[in-house]
């Protein structure tokens, strides 16, 4: 018997093992029928969050957690999938899950699933990246050391050589961000900044190349990159939301772009 199964919230499921039946449901009572896989891995997450089930432990069966959770396994299984994808789960031989080691890398990765999406949204992919770099943005501004801003603003700088030359400065682009991200001195949100800031490449791949585009971006690097020098979170994070307006406004233009030479090939 895992450990998991002695821990309070799943002390009940011990009973299963000896054919016994639970008296009710898990966690005070049947999950409400609104959508269900979701409320099952929010429950979860609760576990996890409260240390309840911690990096290694190994889950029920479905049928113990079905039982326990009053519920059937398609949703069940739902849920287990949904947190498989989002690195939190991992799927053991025999069918089991257990909790992953939760790592930030682990947890990302997912993200990069979405590179092969033929629905990729631009806005929709914009909107993630506005709610975690702009605070990234803002926390290196308050928190990055000397060596790190002054890499900043030279990466920024460099920039300026690059005008003509899309590959060499999404080299360069790719360097400005990371110690942007890294500046802000979480790991974790970091982490997820990589992870979104790789979601599309092709499409950005395309975008590099118009006219004008790398242009104004080193421009607005270097605005970024003077606000987080003089340590102002509020200026900084202005020139950050106006440079993902403009990597989002392009993006869009790319697959513009792309859809037309896709039509022209059929």
């Amino acid at each position: 018997m895992s450990k998991l199964i002695k821990d309070p919230d799943f002390s009940d499921l011990a009973a299963l093992d000896a054919g016994e039946a639970l008296s009710e449901p898990f966690g005070g009572g049947a999950l409400e029928r609104r959508p269900i896989a979701e409320q099952v891995a929010t429950r979860i997450m609760g576990m996890i969050k409260s240390g309840n089930l911690r990096s290694g432990d190994r889950l029920p069966t479905e049928q113990q957690m079905g039982i326990a959770f009053g519920i059937s396994r398609p949703p069940l299984r739902e849920a287990l999938k949904a947190l498989t994808l989002m690195g939190v789960l991992e799927s053991r031989q025999g069918g089991r899950y257990s909790v992953t080691d939760l790592s930030p890398s682990r947890l990302v990765a997912p993200f990069s699933t979405m590179l092969s999406f033929a629905d990729y949204d631009v806005r929709e992919h914009f909107e993630a990246r506005v709610v975690v770099e702009l605070e990234l943005v803002r926390l290196c501004a308050e928190r990055a050391d000397e060596a790190t801003r002054a890499r900043i603003l030279e990466l920024a700088v460099d920039g300026r050589a690059f005008h003509e030359d899309p590959v060499a400065f999404r080299l360069l682009d790719i360097e400005f961000h990371r110690a942007l991200y890294g500046g802000g001195g979480s790991r974790l949100l970091a982490a997820m900044a990589e992870g979104l800031y790789d979601v599309g490449l092709d499409v950005r791949r395309v975008a590099s190349a118009l006219p004008g585009v790398i242009e104004i971006s080193v421009a607005q690097h270097v605005q970024i990159a003077e606000a987080v020098m003089a340590c102002d979170g509020a200026v900084a994070t202005a020139a950050y939301r106006r440079h993902l307006e403009h990597v989002r406004d392009t993006s869009g233009q790319a697959q513009d772009v792309i859809g037309a030479e896709a039509a022209a090939k059929r």
